[in-house]
């Protein structure tokens, strides 16, 4: 070969490598898909904890209801009536605000009905008031309407309840 002919080349330069950063438009969207996804799971299972509380506690309410339409034990109802009620009242407020709560300052609360519903005094001055000594009595002396009025005072209690908050408190 001639001298005069070599040409001065540079070697062969091969290009960058295929970078995995950004991906490509079809990734994004499926990421924004999984994404979209997840969040309507997430508020979906949100939801159904949010009215699960009040759900059982009408459940407990109805097995109470029951047992009374079969025994007429008043003292039994009032006693399942007020464990009730503050287990409720304990699955939404912290337990020192709750658990000290007695007689007239007890009613008090449960007229409030976590502001919610209006009662009108019907804890303090109505059917309610059974909740502050029979429960603490060996033998209740409530009837059996006034049994009834009670339970369903307390359902309306328990249907006005806000939904409970993931955290589990309002």
């Amino acid at each position: 070969m001639d001298e005069t002919l070599k040409i001065p080349l540079r070697d062969i330069h091969l290009p960058d490598p295929v970078s995995g950063w950004p991906p490509a438009p079809g990734w994004w969207g499926l990421l924004i898909l999984v994404g979209l996804l997840i969040s309507v799971f997430m508020l979906i299972r949100k939801e159904k904890r949010r009215r699960r509380m009040r759900v059982m506690a009408l459940s407990e309410l109805e097995a109470l209801s029951q047992a009374f339409s079969r025994t007429h034990d008043a003292l039994a109802l009032a006693k399942g009536l007020s464990v009730l009620l503050r287990r409720i009242c304990l699955s939404y407020l912290p337990r020192a605000e709750v658990a000290a709560l007695s007689g007239e300052r007890w009613l008090d609360f449960l007229e409030t009905g976590f502001g919610k519903v209006k009662l009108q005094g019907r804890f303090k001055e109505g059917p309610g008031r059974a909740l502050i000594s029979a429960p603490y009595r060996a033998k209740a002396d409530i009837a059996v309407g006034e049994g009834q009025a009670l339970l369903d005072l307390c359902g309306e209690w328990i249907r006005g309840l806000p939904p409970l908050d993931m955290g589990g408190r309002r």
